[in-house]
């Protein structure tokens, strides 16, 4: 079901959201200081593209420039990232079959706002507290 489910998914919109995570990792890797930036848009381009089968997970201890490098983040690229996402979500939801791409679409918004301290992982790797 995820292969059939990525596969659709990668038809309608997730080639294009892709593609704008790559604009913006492009843009990040023109300035050094937004380096760190451009490989986090680049890990989660790769989410984008093939989302059904893994997660997002926040990274194990504390980041205090992960909080700072996200603000910076939202400002530069986040938001109109995420504004994708959320017009992306709204079409695909019209449809009974573009109901589980659409939740897909809305479980990126978080990332696509706050991409750093967080990591992508298979599904089946996540543990759930006992």
């Amino acid at each position: 079901m995820r292969l059939i489910l990525n596969v659709i998914w990668l038809i309608f919109g997730g080639l294009y959201l892709a593609l704008g995570y790559l604009l913006a990792a492009l843009i990040c890797f023109i300035l050094i200081i937004t380096i760190p930036f451009g490989f986090a848009s680049l890990r989660i381009a790769s989410y984008a593209l093939w989302p059904f089968g893994r997660t997002i997970v926040d990274k194990p201890g504390t980041r205090p420039g992960a909080l700072i490098g996200n603000i910076i983040w939202i400002l530069l690229c986040g938001i109109w990232l995420a504004i994708g996402h959320l017009v992306s979500a709204v079409a695909m939801a019209i449809t009974i079959v573009g109901i589980p791409l659409a939740l897909a679409n809305l479980k990126l918004i978080p990332v696509s706002l706050m991409p750093l301290g967080k990591e992508i992982v298979p599904v089946d790797s996540v543990r759930t507290p006992a």
